[in-house]
């Protein structure tokens, strides 16, 4: 079944509408939701139907319950006839100071490892100075038009992808990440947009977007953290990467940030990175 555009701005009169796409697709029944609200079950009934517009905190509460995102929020008090409540500034907007520069120190406090902030389409926002760095060294990303976004660099055959060990794994693991840590778990049309062209790449299996598929995966796949290797030369440098986000966000842009860190996973690889690093600082990537 195809994911429901859920940022399309309703009119008041398809709250209801609205608000039944987030509760089927959280699979909550409006008893289910009566529940964990406290909103009566007949109440909940009126609002879908179009016959009751709730108050602006019932449907806040509904929407928390219903793990909505805060950009869709807004969308629900829009549908409402309320204004809505999450600032849609941008990611370094003025009231991001304190949010940016924590971000700035994460990565700082990261190096000599690769660390990036991204936004929800895995557009590359920030990073510290060690990320180009490391990619330099198997390719040259002056040459990549921007805006740099993640997903492309890993499955270009003319970016990273030569010079990732088990790719195929990889990049069916990365798919499977792209709809787990999608904002509100839910694939909005601009994901579904870079899914697509994804699997337009040489080589990319169109069943691998199917989440009931990658939901089979064996069971080693599914970590805590994210198993990355990469071939330079003779030798394997192994990575595991460990995503964040920002805590109790309370605008829009902070809460569709993630912040990524590579960590070398044994001491052999934190050794040969040291050394890469060392390499391209005196001119030397081997490439």
């Amino acid at each position: 079944m195809n994911s429901p555009n859920l940022n399309s701005k309703l009119p008041a009169t398809e709250l209801g509408v609205l608000l039944r796409r987030w509760r089927d697709t959280r699979g909550r029944s409006q008893i289910d939701l009566s529940l964990d609200t406290g909103v009566s079950q007949r109440h909940i009934s009126f609002i879908e139907s179009g016959r009751s517009v709730p108050s602006r905190q019932t449907l806040m509460d509904l929407a928390q319950a219903l793990d909505v995102p805060l950009r869709e929020r807004n969308g629900l008090l829009l549908a409402a006839g309320y204004a809505p409540l999450y600032a849609e500034g941008a990611w370094n907007a003025q009231e991001m100071d304190s949010v940016t520069r924590a971000l700035e120190r994460i990565l700082r406090q990261h190096e000599p490892f690769p660390a990036i902030v991204m936004d929800r389409y895995w557009n590359v926002l920030l990073t510290n100075d060690a990320a180009p760095r490391f990619f330099n060294c198997f390719i040259d990303m002056a040459a990549r038009k921007g805006p740099r976004n993640m997903l492309h660099l890993m499955f270009d055959p003319h970016g990273m992808r030569p010079f990732i060990a088990n790719w195929e794994a990889v990049a069916k693991s990365l798919i499977q990440r792209v709809y787990r840590e999608s904002v509100g778990r839910v694939i909005d049309d601009k994901t579904q947009e870079l899914l697509s062209t994804l699997l337009a790449y040489p080589d990319v299996q169109s069943e691998w977007k199917n989440p009931q598929a990658l939901g089979a995966m064996p069971a080693a796949t599914v970590l805590p953290f994210i198993p990355l290797s990469f071939t330079k030369g003779s030798q394997t440098l192994s990575y595991f990467s460990m995503v964040s986000t920002v805590g109790t966000p309370q605008t829009i842009a902070a809460q569709e940030l993630r912040i990524e860190c590579l960590f070398p996973a044994d001491e052999q690889t934190e050794k040969q990175h040291k050394r890469l690093l060392d390499d391209v600082a005196h001119g030397d990537d081997g490439r």
